[in-house]
């Protein structure tokens, strides 16, 4: 089984209240790394020291895109003092997405980052969901990202629950991105696509029609994903981590239960 960590957004009320005592409880259990999504006001030198005393690796992070076009220089650097080996675009607000004349300044901005990231020792990634599954040209606006800003200065962050909402089957587009995808977003969900998904990431939406299917994140291995296939697709493309993202807790679970719950079905594959 590849090492796995655990995206703290999963866990960010958690990480809002006790960041240091949060990290404690993804290591003890089991986790190998983290994954950030802010830094809840702690330095880069306080949380590099917190991950080595825990023994956890600090494998990426996601950044606001506007964030990093502000400075580049300075807000790459901070996640590369802490150790990161990987800085991710994790998000496009509407102006940014495909079908816009935003989306092109993004291809570019993703070549600017990862010239940035790359002279400070990282690897620029990019996270997906589905509305990079728009065509352009016949194309999927993701692809096109990727055919156009080169390899040395962007690899792939596929999240696989967003490939199979997109239409996608995960495994096979995993496996389309072979030496490009060192890490791989398992996130697992119930239900269909519709027009209120994004509430459950914090995006308003339109009022909910009466025949919309529910949808909700699911622990890992407890919907509809095919996890091991996943997992053996990741490993065959020279994935490096696993990386395990619940937006929502479900089930009745906390989401520290969640986590634990995902973690101990990945292991149960090994």
């Amino acid at each position: 089984m590849l090492p796995i960590a655990i995206q703290l957004y999963t866990l960010r009320d958690d990480c809002a209240a006790d960041f240091k005592g949060t990290l404690k409880k993804v290591k003890d259990m089991g986790y190998d790394g983290v994954e950030f999504a802010g830094l809840n006001g702690l330095t880069a030198a306080e949380i590099k020291a917190a991950c080595a005393e825990l023994g956890l690796t600090p494998i990426s992070a996601h950044v606001p895109y506007y964030d990093m076009v502000a400075d580049p220089e300075g807000v790459l650097r901070t996640y590369a003092e802490i150790g990161c080996r990987y800085v991710v675009i994790p998000y496009l607000t509407p102006e940014c997405r495909p079908g816009t004349d935003g989306f092109a300044k993004v291809v570019e901005n993703a070549a600017m980052l990862g010239k940035v990231a790359r002279d400070l020792g990282m690897t620029l990634l990019y996270h997906n969901h589905d509305f990079e599954f728009e065509k352009i040209d016949g194309k999927y606006a993701l692809e096109v990202l990727y055919d156009t800003v080169p390899a040395d200065l962007l690899q792939t962050e596929l999240d696989t629950c967003w490939v199979r909402v997109g239409g996608e089957d995960p495994a096979p587009y995993v496996r389309k991105f072979a030496g490009r995808a060192p890490v791989v977003h398992l996130k697992d969900y119930a239900g269909g696509k519709s027009e209120h998904m994004y509430e459950l990431i914090g995006i308003e939406a339109e009022e909910k029609k009466a025949d919309e299917q529910p949808f909700e994140f699911r622990p890992v291995g407890f919907g509809v994903q095919d996890v091991p296939g996943i997992i053996a697709a990741a490993a065959e493309s020279g994935a490096e981590w696993l990386v395990v993202e619940q937006d929502q807790p479900s089930m009745g679970l906390t989401p520290l239960e969640c986590a634990e719950k995902s973690l101990g079905y990945l292991r149960s594959l090994a």
